[in-house]
């Protein structure tokens, strides 16, 4: 167990500071978020062109560092090093919550194995924002993030999806709204959706209706911006996500145990299932479970 004080000794230890970030209109930015970049020692970004953009509308001159997917594990040794030796270093985004479908986490997760205090501000996310204006009924929800890109697992996802009774969250590129939206209709049937894009924006835009109506928009308009999907739960389904699953009181090492048992597969098959149970890293997991 750890328990976190967040602001005992502020001034000798090291801040990571989450700080989310517009996702469209400057003026959501709110003025703690401001000051805490102002005040920050280092400001580890998704992508420092963007971040430059907003820190001088800001008058924001805190030295930027890259921190994105593909050199987030170089990335967090050295700024958990900088932590360390006492630093405070706000996390941002190039829009909205730091690790929401958006790099983070795994620095999170180095920093709370150090002790050190990982603060979050509270501020713009897409999802809840579009959320809240769709008209379907807003909790309880499942918020998923990014489908995968592969058919079979895009499908696999959706079957799963499927169930749920309670209202779920997507998140898509422009380039695969056509196809992700197809899927849906092929898996989920009919039922209703609410499509997002360009939110708090001068062209934000909601369109309503059902998944068949929203593939025949596709097909007449000009798809362009980054899209956020509500949809309806299924009336019928079983809510997998709300009930209590069979290993919620198993240990890892006895979860991976039960299905090596269950269904005589190997110790890295079970892993691997006991990672996509869980929703953590395969490494996690093969760390936790060999560690014995």
């Amino acid at each position: 167990m750890k328990q976190q004080a967040s602001f005992q000794n502020e001034n000798q230890k090291g801040i990571l500071y989450l700080v989310p970030t517009p996702i469209g209109n400057l003026e959501d930015m709110t003025f703690r978020a401001i000051r805490i970049l102002k005040t920050a020692d280092l400001i580890a970004a998704e992508d420092t062109r963007n971040s430059r953009k907003l820190c001088n509308y800001f008058e924001i001159h805190t030295p930027i560092v890259s921190h994105h997917e593909h050199n987030k594990e170089s990335s967090a040794r050295e700024l958990i090093q900088k932590l360390k030796a006492g630093e405070k270093i706000a996390l941002i985004s190039d829009a909205g919550m730091p690790c929401i479908s958006d790099p983070g986490h795994e620095l999170v997760l180095k920093a709370i194995d150090e002790d050190i205090a990982v603060v979050p501000l509270p501020g713009a996310n897409a999802a809840l924002t579009a959320l809240i204006a769709s008209g379907i009924t807003p909790q309880p929800f499942y918020f998923y993030g990014f489908l995968p890109r592969g058919k079979k697992e895009k499908k696999e996802e959706l079957e799963k999806l499927h169930k749920l009774t309670s209202t779920f969250i997507l998140y898509e590129a422009p380039h695969r709204l056509k196809e992700t939206l197809k899927a849906m209709a092929d898996v989920l049937g009919e039922r209703n959706i609410v499509i997002s894009r360009e939110l708090t924006k001068k062209f934000e835009e909601f369109i309503r209706g059902t998944i068949s109506e929203v593939i025949n928009w596709c097909e007449s308009s000009e798809i362009r911006g980054e899209f956020c999907l509500i949809v309806q739960g299924n009336d019928d389904g079983d809510n997998q996500y709300d009930e209590e699953v069979w290993w919620s009181s198993l240990s890892v090492v006895n979860h991976v145990n039960a299905y090596m048992e269950k269904e005589g597969i190997s110790s890295k098959e079970a892993i691997k299932q006991v990672a996509k149970d869980r929703n953590l890293p395969k490494r996690d997991i093969y760390s936790e479970y060999h560690d014995l």
